[in-house]
């Protein structure tokens, strides 16, 4: 029996993402990066789950924990980093507080943001949880090569700023469609 010439249609049209013209190799990247972002989410909601918050308040936790070793977090600079709205950050980190695990206070340099840092109860947390951390990233991330790990996190962030524009360009395509 004679193969069947590729009849699909390109999904991709930039040349770094066709291998000989086809985009076969795109497509099997997506259909991977798929799943692995499912299995990142259901893990963060699952560190969440062992310390009693949810993903997104885990998330947040760990992320005000990384940023405070740099420089003063906001809510904005949170709300950046993990590319969410600063409405819902400010909800999120309210509960935060309640729970006692952040500190929320006014920026002396200027009212109206908020500087956040992790409380000793949050920290006490963080430190109760890092040996499952550990394990399952060791797990998530087995058999990758320094090289790779560096590729990897050489291109994340132009990925996630892609991914930002990409989704409101598409979103104006629905709203361009829904309108006819």
């Amino acid at each position: 029996m004679a193969k069947q010439p590729d009849q699909s249609v390109l999904t991709v049209t930039n040349p770094a993402c066709l291998v000989d013209g086809s985009d076969k190799e795109f497509r099997h990247l997506i259909n991977g990066l798929l799943p692995f972002a499912a299995r990142l989410l259901s893990i963060r909601d699952g560190f969440g789950a062992l310390v009693g918050l949810s993903g997104i308040q885990y998330s947040l936790l760990v992320s005000i924990s990384h940023l405070s070793d740099d420089d003063i977090v906001t809510v904005n600079r949170l709300a950046d980093h993990l590319h969410l709205s600063g409405a819902f950050v400010t909800l999120e980190t309210g509960k935060l507080k309640k729970l006692g695990l952040i500190d929320k206070r006014p920026d002396p340099d200027d009212k109206r943001k908020m500087r956040l840092t992790v409380t000793t109860a949050g920290w006490k947390l963080l430190r109760a949880l890092a040996e499952n951390q550990q394990l399952i990233n060791n797990v998530l991330f087995e058999g990758v090569t320094k090289a790779e790990f560096k590729a990897l996190c050489s291109v994340v962030d132009r990925l996630v700023g892609n991914g930002d524009r990409a989704t409101l360009d598409l979103s104006h395509m629905i709203a361009r469609q829904e309108k006819l």
